[in-house]
């Protein structure tokens, strides 16, 4: 089988996990004994461009005809079974969509944000979810807020390109939705139910998990978005010290936020950026990892890395946060309605998916999770029961498969957190189970090969 994997990587001085995610999708393709032709860009391309390149970026999101010569050339060249797009931004354009299709090529595209709709693509703006240009011919909101790249220029450039290649989008042959809130949110975009796969990201297996340590972990970028500020007012709640150590890592605009809040509180550890082994030390030496995403957060990395590695995870009811703790019960598609409203949990979870299931705790590789207490493994919470006493569970937290999903509000957040500090070791087992079954990735990477697989059939029968 042969596909071109097609991309624009983001500049790498901002860190990308789309990038990341790329990157590896490509090498586990490639070890499965699928032939990948990569078509990548990047942005860093810009500064060292022509005169005349430069004089064309305007109208690259739209069309950009370099990137169309190029790719018509390696299409013609190596007749590929697929073409599998992620971010066509700014230099490929998706009229690449088009520029297969008329070479016969099916095209793949993965989903990592709401950019069929939204221009930063992240349904979040001044400090909350906003779907304002949702349903809009042309996204004006967006130019008004200057909602992409800070730039009204740039915006109305964006808002232009959603609208003229509203088509485009609707003629991909088969959208791989990360999570759930991805496949709902592409149904609601009009895409039907026969083209939409639902296919988790994967990251590398860390090998036998080691035994939990204690308190939490927060690892994510510093920003609004991302609720650091939120966590820290949850936090705040509790007595110093009550909690164990909340260690906080990333950079970003809210560091001086964090920064105070280490200096204030002794049971809060600031960690600075982390490379790989520094991540490794901080999962390891915790029992929680904590996403407390304030939007529709497409695939937190963060979560399947902690589930690897047999940490489960408190996060917010939001976007695929509910998908990855096996918590995502039918909600509103994602980004449409305030954070209130469009949680996944606004009561206990379902029992239907309250709890693991038999054959992911009787999995041989979770079974060498090193859980401080064995007994407590092998009975997970029931839904809307507090863990070890019958109690209910507090106002706005559920339980899923492999963590907790709460309210995205401070009361909830606090009242989640000595929970999960106490059920830690009777989710270890099933957290590390379910990235076996669902995000490691000899699975996602044989998913994928079928998918490429599915549409190839398809477009010969055509």
């Amino acid at each position: 089988m042969r596909i071109v994997v097609a991309h624009n990587r983001y500049r790498e001085a901002q860190p990308s996990g789309e990038n990341t995610i790329v990157d590896s999708e490509i090498a586990q393709l490639t070890a499965a004994g699928v032939e990948v032709l990569p078509f990548i860009r990047s942005s860093d391309e810009i500064p060292s461009m022509s005169k005349a390149a430069k004089a064309l970026l305007p109208i690259s999101p739209i069309w950009a005809p370099r990137a169309q010569h190029d790719l018509s050339r390696l299409l013609t060249e190596h007749r590929p079974d697929v073409l599998h797009l992620h971010n066509p931004y700014p230099l490929l354009s998706p009229w690449v969509v088009r520029t297969a299709h008329r070479h016969g090529v099916p095209v793949v595209q993965t989903v990592h944000n709401y950019r069929q709709v939204c221009s930063s693509g992240i349904y979040f703006r001044d400090g909350m979810i906003c779907q304002d240009c949702k349903g809009r011919a042309l996204g004006v909101p967006a130019i008004k807020h200057r909602c992409y790249r800070d730039s009204a220029a740039q915006s109305a450039l964006m808002a232009t390109t959603l609208a003229v290649h509203r088509g485009t989008w609707r003629s991909v042959d088969r959208y791989v939705a990360l999570t759930s809130a991805i496949a709902d949110h592409l149904r609601d975009y009009g895409i039907p139910d026969e083209r939409i796969v639902v296919k988790p990201n994967s990251v590398p297996d860390p090998g036998r998990p080691t035994p939990l340590g204690d308190g939490f972990l927060y690892m994510a970028r510093l920003s609004p978005e991302k609720g650091v500020d939120l966590l820290l007012d949850a936090w705040r709640r509790h007595p110093v010290g009550t909690l164990g150590t909340l260690r906080i890592a990333g950079d970003g605009e809210l560091r001086p936020l964090v920064e105070s809040a280490a200096a204030e509180r002794p049971d809060v550890v600031y960690l600075g950026q982390l490379d790989r082994a520094g991540v490794r030390a901080a999962v390891e030496a915790s029992a929680v990892v904590i996403a407390a995403s304030m939007w529709h957060d497409v695939l937190p990395t963060v979560i399947i890395e902690a589930l690897a590695s047999g940490r489960p995870v408190l996060g917010t009811a939001l976007g695929g946060i509910p998908y990855l703790l096996g918590a995502d019960a039918p909600h509103e598609p994602a980004g449409t309605g305030p954070a209130e409203n469009a949680s996944a949990v606004a009561s206990p979870v379902p029992s239907e998916i309250a709890s693991p299931v038999a054959s992911e705790v009787a999995s041989p590789v979770a079974s060498e999770v090193a859980s401080p207490v064995a007994s407590e493994v092998a009975s997970p919470v029931a839904p809307g029961v507090a863990e070890g006493g019958g109690s209910p569970m507090p106002a706005g937290v559920g339980l899923g498969d492999a963590g907790w999903v709460v309210a995205p509000e401070p009361a909830a957040l606090a009242a989640a957190l000595p929970v999960a500090r106490a059920g830690a070791s009777g989710l270890a087992l099933a957290a590390r189970a379910r990235y076996e079954r669902t995000f490691h990735p000899d699975v996602v990477t044989k998913q994928l090969i079928d998918i490429y697989a599915g549409v190839a059939r398809t477009a010969t029968r055509a």
